[in-house]
């Protein structure tokens, strides 16, 4: 497995555990990531996936586009 999907599932397991902490039923009944069915965890996995992606996504944008300050706003150094 690698690096990259260890990752994956880590943070899957974190945003379950964290979600179901903040809960209003949290008080309830504690869920542990063993104990959610194999098809929910293979879907929070595909989702933070996707969220991963779409973040490392939207990062690339932003930096690959050159900033330019407006005109009049730039300051210049001495």
């Amino acid at each position: 497995m690698s690096t990259q999907e260890v990752f994956v599932q880590q943070f899957a397991r974190l945003f379950q555990h964290y979600s179901e902490a903040l809960s209003p039923q949290a008080e309830k009944e504690i869920i542990t990531w063993s104990s959610v069915p194999s098809e929910e965890r293979d879907r929070l996995v595909a989702a933070a996936r996707l969220a991963i992606l779409e973040l490392d996504t939207n990062s690339r944008m932003d930096h690959s586009r050159p900033h330019f300050a407006k005109p009049g706003e730039a300051e210049w150094g001495c």
